[in-house]
């Protein structure tokens, strides 16, 4: 319990560490990021001396290629919550980590064949409804929500089905993606744009900057650490904790628009997560009451 709030409760507070960072660009902070994340997951990986599973990994083109991919979905993920919270669009993409949780259902439906129950369905068309309306009442589609959740959704798919653990995967996503991120913060500098944007910066964005590695690691290492020690209907309801302060900050801290189509929208969206995860919380409670078979 104890890892999964904390962890909840600090990306939560992402918004407000990534407002401090409005002098740099979306793409370059998630630059930095994948940058000082590799450099804090290998000072782990070295402590901890846990670098044998890496021998074998390279040696399976397939995993790698998973992990290549899920790694992108992550960084582009992070490229796009980034720019929504300096665009004073987070209230949009709080939408996209309400979703996911459904999209996360219905992908387990369409690519592990796994069946829903009809509470279950009931939710997903409750969650499509909710689009629907908002799109209307728009005139467009809730894009930075649904990209949000997709990419998220997908990303917990590669990783449910992947064979690493949380400490190995995200230093494997890191690792390939490390050759990339160099090259271009070379052609940042070369180009007299400081290392993507790091040394323009001024030296509380570039503290926050070198902060931002264990800032991205240590959360998505708690996560891992809560989800093999509590059930997952528990976990499923707790995650809620950060979509809710994210909206909470882009409404009452930054003063964003949240009323008419908008509120509706995700009145809806909310009924739909609470059929979800009533629904689990009573098949859970329903298993452990149910007498044991002679």
């Amino acid at each position: 319990m104890f890892y999964a709030i904390s962890c909840f409760l600090l990306w939560g507070l992402f918004p407000l560490y990534f407002k401090l960072l409005q002098d740099v660009g979306s793409f370059d902070i998630v630059l930095q990021r994948i940058f000082w994340s590799l450099l804090f997951l290998i000072v782990v990986l070295s402590w901890k001396r846990q670098w044998a599973w890496l021998g074998e990994v390279v040696r399976k083109p397939r995993v790698l290629l998973g992990f290549l991919i899920s790694a992108l979905l992550l960084s582009g993920n992070w490229v796009l919550y980034v720019w929504a919270v300096n665009s004073d669009r987070i209230v949009d993409a709080s939408l996209g980590y309400f979703m996911s949780p459904l999209i996360s259902v219905l992908l387990g439906y369409v690519i592990l064949k796994e069946k829903l129950r009809p509470l279950q369905w009931l939710a997903v068309f409750m969650a499509l409804g909710a689009v629907l309306w908002l799109t209307w009442m728009n005139g467009a589609l809730p894009w930075i929500g649904l990209t949000i959740a997709a990419t998220f959704g997908i990303y917990g798919l590669l990783r449910k089905i992947a064979h690493l653990g949380a400490l190995e995967g995200l230093a494997l996503e890191t690792i390939l993606l490390s050759p990339l991120v160099l090259v271009v913060l070379a052609v940042s500098a070369l180009h007299g744009k400081g290392s993507g944007g790091f040394l323009q910066a001024s030296l509380p964005s570039q503290i926050l900057l070198a902060l931002s590695g264990p800032v991205t690691a240590i959360p998505l290492l708690m996560f891992a650490r809560a989800a093999r020690r509590i059930p997952l209907s528990l976990l499923g309801l707790l995650q809620y904790i950060s979509p809710t302060m994210q909206l909470l900050t882009g409404v009452f801290i930054y003063d964003e628009p949240f009323d008419g189509p908008r509120l509706t929208g995700f009145m809806v969206i909310w009924s739909a997560l609470a059929v979800y995860s009533l629904e689990g919380l009573w098949r859970l409670w329903s298993a452990k009451t149910r007498p044991a078979s002679i």
